[in-house]
């Protein structure tokens, strides 16, 4: 069985990351240690299957550092919603887990939303089901159908800022039509 092969060009963004994370693991970004690390990169990528990570070929930066600074207002809010949480109500804190469809079928997409939603305090992705794109969260304080509704529009408007960052243009050009902007 063999499998088509993936160009340099493809598989580069995942050689980069993987020799990134050799360097941060062993804590030394020498050149040496790089380049070692590239090798050992090279020869994963050959040897074990790993789907090539397909960029829409666009990053916007100044939506990226809108971006951040909005992701770090609501790490800082929900931190506090958490405590508030904690302190008033304790172990009586209803939660529940939310499905949320994304617009989204690329794999970096997804995998971004999930993580980001993950990294705010009070939100946890607990399944992911790649073939129809949508995201299980459980959510923190989320009593009724109205919460779910906002825990869901949550995490599409994140991903909706994902997009905008990143996604393709078919997919940026179908955020437009959807939400106006």
């Amino acid at each position: 069985m063999s499998r088509k092969r993936i160009s340099l060009r493809q598989e580069l963004p995942l050689l980069v990351w993987l020799v990134m994370v050799w360097g941060a693991l062993w804590q030394n970004f020498s050149p040496g240690n790089l380049l070692f690390g590239a090798l050992i990169a090279v020869v994963v990528a050959r040897l074990f299957y790993l789907p090539p990570v397909e960029l829409g070929g666009r990053f916007n930066v100044l939506r990226a550092l809108l971006f951040a600074l909005s992701f770090l207002a609501k790490v800082v809010t929900a931190s506090f919603q958490v405590l508030f949480l904690a302190l008033s109500k304790g172990p009586r804190v209803i939660s529940a887990v939310v499905a949320v469809p994304l617009r989204s079928h690329s794999d970096l997409l997804v995998t971004a939303t999930g993580h980001v939603t993950a990294l705010i305090p009070g939100s946890l992705v607990v399944e992911v089901d790649r073939s129809t794109s949508t995201l299980y969260i459980h959510g923190i304080n989320v009593r009724n159908a109205e919460d779910a509704a906002q825990l869901r529009s949550n995490v599409r408007a994140t991903e909706a800022g994902l997009i905008r960052i990143m996604g393709t243009k078919a997919e940026l050009s179908a955020l437009k039509q959807e939400v106006g902007s």
